[in-house]
């Protein structure tokens, strides 16, 4: 017969000794127990199930080695605790599936203690359990602590990593490395696309403004495409997967880039370019190219968002800075030196008569005067531009002319 233990300490050591010469029972049960509750280990693969039941028996034999009061000093008693939460955060276990593990080898523990005690001991230490109660409970509390630490720190580790990664990743597109072959394979993998998926890309200039040009840009294109948000020193870069990769032709081109020029336009608090799609990663650098010259068609601080294809006069315009002010002298002749009031009237008479297709009756509703007035005026620009509307020529140069920036006051 068993004697009885002077204290509850020395019976705790009792029952925790006891339960190590089954911990390969307890360990099998205890795995069936995670397994039948939590799916995850599964989806991620056998290795981490198989790694899973290594785990529970080492967990449970360093917890009641520590328990009964056999842990050497020299040992840390945290050491697989963290070790743990590192190699779960690593595999991508969620930490609340390691919690509940955690919870899980703490409860089978109570209950096989108690179970011992009554069936090996007939109930003889079945007191001393309540009185040691909290110190097995502080210890669980203070090791799951020290599980969430560890594993916080490595998930914080391995983001900064994956961060790093796909910063590189998008710089070497921008850089044009997207046209080797394997960079553009690898980047395709790391966003999770075809190689030859429809890509778009959003550039927004920081300018003087402070804070984020473009804030909850990817919450505002969450409904209608998946997007990566790159940081550089002068822009923010997006990078715009469209969730429906039909963008293959015109149409559905345009209605792409709309859709995503639209849902970006609230949040805009400067100049926004928004490219049209291009054939896969390898092409983000023309993309990038186009979004950035689709917003530099946008006047500054403006809040705003441009489609490259429907500025596609300006954008041709701002390629060639140096020569706006001898197209607009070419197109406009001695219109730009009339006095600034009598300029503006006669370029707002060219513009609604551009906009009615050459209609004088049509431009005269639109500015609410005579046509006898829009034909005056029109008569006027004809002989200070040297321009004549009737000309195809003509008309493409003065409407240049109109889309050109206005340098002159």
């Amino acid at each position: 017969m068993v004697a009885r233990a002077g204290t509850a300490r020395d019976s705790l050591t009792v029952l925790c000794r006891a339960l190590r010469e089954e911990v390969d029972e307890i360990a099998d049960c205890l795995t069936a127990r995670i397994l039948e509750r939590e799916d995850v280990y599964g989806a991620l693969g056998v290795p981490v199930r198989d790694d899973l039941r290594a785990t529970c028996r080492a967990s449970l034999e360093r917890l009641l080695t520590q328990l009964a009061g056999d842990l050497p000093p020299d040992v840390d008693a945290a050491a697989l605790t963290v070790d743990t939460g590192r190699r779960r955060a690593r595999q991508g276990v969620p930490l609340e599936v390691v919690l509940r593990a955690y919870r899980q080898c703490g409860r089978l523990v109570w209950e096989r203690m108690r179970a011992v005690s009554r069936e090996r001991f007939g109930g003889e230490h079945d007191a001393a359990l309540l009185v040691v109660a909290d110190d097995v409970w502080r210890i669980l509390d203070a090791s799951s602590d020290r599980l969430v630490d560890a594993y916080r720190r490595e998930e914080t580790r391995l983001r900064g990593l994956e961060l790093g990664r796909r910063w590189a990743v998008i710089e070497g597109l921008l850089a044009g490395r997207g046209h080797e072959p394997a960079w553009a394979r690898d980047a395709a993998r790391l966003f999770g696309v075809d190689e030859d998926a429809a890509v778009l890309c959003v550039v927004a200039p920081v300018g003087d403004a402070e804070g984020d040009p473009l804030p909850g840009a990817a919450e505002a294109l969450a409904g209608c495409a998946t997007s990566v948000w790159h940081v550089r020193s002068a822009e923010v870069v997006g990078v715009v997967i469209p969730q429906d990769d039909d963008a293959g032709t015109t149409t559905a081109a345009a209605a792409t880039t709309t859709t995503v020029a639209d849902a970006l336009r609230p949040r805009a608090l400067g100049p926004v370019g928004v490219s049209p799609p291009v054939a896969g990663l390898g092409r983000l650098d023309v993309a990038h190219r186009w979004a950035r010259l689709a917003a530099r068609t946008l006047p500054a601080g403006a809040g705003a968002v441009a489609d490259l294809d429907d500025r596609l006069p300006e954008a041709l315009l701002a390629e060639a800075p140096d020569l706006v002010p001898r197209l607009r002298r070419a197109a406009l002749g001695d219109l730009l030196d009339v006095p600034p009031a009598e300029r503006a009237v006669l370029l707002a008479t060219l513009r609604a008569v551009l906009d009615a297709d050459g209609s004088p009756s049509h431009a005269a509703g639109a500015l609410y005067c005579h046509r006898n007035t829009v034909m005056y005026r029109l008569a006027r620009l004809e002989a200070l531009t040297g321009r004549r509307l009737a000309d195809a020529r003509d008309r493409l140069l003065l409407g240049l002319a109109l889309a050109a920036p206005d340098d002159d006051g």
